[in-house]
This record gives structure tokens, sequence and C-alpha cells, in this order.
């Protein structure tokens, strides 16, 4: 049996095609030296505006005003700046060359106009959230490193909460199921794990990429499950099913709960890194060598981001462990192993089915495509032989 369910994993990966799978072995390397690259451009965007002295003069104006105001606009006005400055490379990375892969059909115009409204949200937010951590580093002395993470908890908690409520709607139209068999299915799926009706949407995914694909957002009362409109376009009715299986286990597991304390640990970890290397990397990039200066926010970020980039395998492989759990649900709930590997291999087109041990451990949020429907085969097998 197990002989059999090898076979059946490989005639599912090589059913794509030598091309379709080179294709996604250079999409999926590029995407990993990206990651390197875009080490080298936040040290080039970071340089360029601490050396503009932009902050500063900001501060100078503004030091009639009180500290919270000042801290607030400082950080709202470096992270809209560093936006800016970024464009050619978040053009490069996520327009053009997820056009040149065929990843995506957005117009540069809608991609442009979403990230300009992402980037305004995303300025007011870290403006709120940085002035209360300087709050913390002017009053908590030492430890404010320990209660910057315990408010980056809070923060991200409540972004959860109130963005399938007041943010994804901005960027996509989510409505219910559509009448017919899909929702039919759905809706029964949802009874029998307890989930209310009302939380499972499909979403106009297709304005952004080609990507067959679903997704749990939302903690609590916002709690949701979403599904691509490109995956109901392209799945069958088995293959809809067995996906969301797998986004309805991420649900009942209460997954989203893993990535709050993870995320909140590395970066109370990095504000507790940035607490003791501060000055010298500050004196690099020739900023004020004072950690509770709201002007140094640049080389503060560089930090944390530096460090969240160097225990990517540590959430990459938190992420796996819950995605191998998402899949066993599927299966043992669902029970349509063959759809879940078909609908697996449709993600193949943009995920290097069959990477080394090392790259899938540094880089791979979920497991490969081939232990993914290698699974399920000696799920199936196992079924098959207890009959």
């Amino acid at each position: 049996m197990k002989s059999e369910a090898q076979a059946a994993t490989t005639a599912y990966i090589d059913g794509l095609g030598q091309e379709a799978l080179v294709k996604a072995a250079n999409y999926t390397n590029g995407n990993h030296w990206l990651t390197l690259w875009g080490l080298v451009a936040a040290i080039i965007v970071t340089y360029l505006i601490v050396r503009s002295g932009l902050l500063i003069r900001i501060q100078e104006r503004m030091a009639h005003r009180g500290f919270l105001l000042r801290t607030f606009c400082i950080s709202a006005v470096f992270v809209a700046i560093y936006g800016i400055v970024e464009l050619p490379w978040s053009v490069y990375t996520g327009w053009w060359r997820e056009t040149s892969y065929g990843r995506t059909s957005h117009p540069l115009s809608d991609f442009l106009s979403q990230g300009g409204l992402s980037l305004g949200i995303n300025a007011i937010i870290s403006g709120l959230f940085f002035t209360a951590v300087y709050a913390l580093i002017r009053k908590a002395g030492r430890l404010w490193w320990l209660w910057s993470g315990v408010l980056t908890a809070g923060m991200i908690s409540l972004l959860m909460l109130l963005a399938p409520i007041f943010i994804e709607p901005l960027f996509n139209d989510y409505q219910p199921v559509p009448e017919g068999e899909v929702k039919t299915a759905i809706e029964a799926m949802a009874a029998d794990a307890n989930i209310p009706l009302d939380r499972i949407f499909m979403y106009d995914g297709s304005r952004q990429s080609n990507n067959f694909t679903a997704n749990v957002s939302g903690i609590g009362s916002s709690a949701r499950i979403a599904i691509s409109d490109v995956a109901l376009k392209d799945a069958s009715l088995d293959e809809v099913m067995a996906v969301t299986g797998h986004e309805v286990g991420h649900y009942v597991l209460g997954h989203i709960w893993d990535i709050v304390g993870l995320l909140s640990a590395i970066i109370m970890a990095s504000f507790f890194l940035a607490d003791r290397i501060f000055n010298p990397v500050a004196k690099l990039f020739g900023a004020k060598e004072d950690i509770s200066d709201p002007t140094s926010l640049p080389v503060l970020l560089f930090i944390v981001g530096l460090l969240m980039t160097l225990t990517q395998p540590l959430s990459n492989s938190l992420s796996r462990a819950n995605e191998t759990d998402a899949d066993q649900y599927s299966l043992t709930h669902i029970g349509l192993p063959d759809a879940l590997a078909t609908a697996l291999v449709k993600t193949a087109e943009y995920r290097n089915p069959r990477p080394t041990t090392l790259e899938e451990w540094f880089f791979y949020t979920h497991p490969s495509v081939e232990r993914r429907v290698q699974m399920a085969m000696d799920w199936k097998a196992v079924q098959t032989t207890q009959r």
C-alpha cells in the first residue's frame, strides 16, 4: 500500500508537466532570493531616510507640540516616506514579477491605488502604535521592551478583530457563497463543525492574484473563512469541499492564536535585542544614539525587521505544523484525499512542490506540495486497508 501511495503521489506531481515544474521552481527560488535582497533594500531605504534628516526637521518644527502628537507625526511620516522610497522595489516584487510569471492580472493602476490605501492605513496604525511604544520607553525604563511586547500582543489581537470588518472590505468584495451545490455542501460542513453559517464567504481574490487559495482571518466574533473566486471557479465540488475543510480545520483548531502568540514573542525579543545593540547600529546609519528619541525609529524598525527575518525558520515551522494539522482535519472530517491532492497540485504552480529539506525548513510556510499529497495518499491507503 505504501508503494501505491508513493506512486500516486508521484503521478499527481508529475502530472503538472516538466515545463510547469521548472517554472514553479524558478518562481519559488526567486522568491527566496527576494528575502535577501529585501534586507538590502531595507538597509538602503533606512540609510537614505536617516541621512536626509527629515525626521529631525519634523521634530524641530514641532518642538512646541506635545510629545505624543510629535511622536505620532514622526512615526506616521516615516512609514509613509519609507513606502514611497521603497515603491520601485514594491512594484518589482509585488506586480512586475508576479505579472511576468502569470500569478496576477492586476492592472498597475489598481495595484498602485491599493498600495497607496494600504500605506495610508499602515501609517496611521503604525503612528499610534509607536507613539505608545515611545511612551513606554520613557515610562517603563529598562523593561520597556517587555511592556512593548505586551502592547504588541494587544495591538495584533485588536487588528485581527477589526480587520475583517473595517480593513479587508476596502480591498476586496466579500459576499456569501452563491446559491447552489457548493453553498449547500459548505453549509453542511459548517454546521458539523459548529461554525455559524454567516462566517463563510467568497471574495474577489482574482483582483490581486490568480493563485488558488482560501484563508481564515479575524478572531472572536469577526473570525471567518474566505474562499477566493479563483478557487471556486477552477475547482470541482469535491476540491472546494476538501480545501474548505482545511480552512475549517484552521478555524476550529484556533491556529490564529498561535500566530498572535509567536509574532508577539518575536517582536518582544526584537525589542529586547534593540535595547542591547541599538547604539552601535544607530551609529552605522548615522542616527541619534538614543533609543528613546522618535527620530531614531528607522533604526528600531530595521532591527525588528532583521530579527523577524532571522527567525523565519521558527515561524515557518509553526506554520507548517498548523498546515499539516489542517490537512489532517480535512482528511478526517471531509474524507476526500484525491480531491485534496488535486487541489494542492493547483498550488504547486506557484510553490515548488519538490524543495530540498533545507529549503523547505527555512523558507516554506506550508509543507511541500509533494509532502502534503503524500500524506493524503497515505491516509487513503490506511482507510482502504481498514475496509
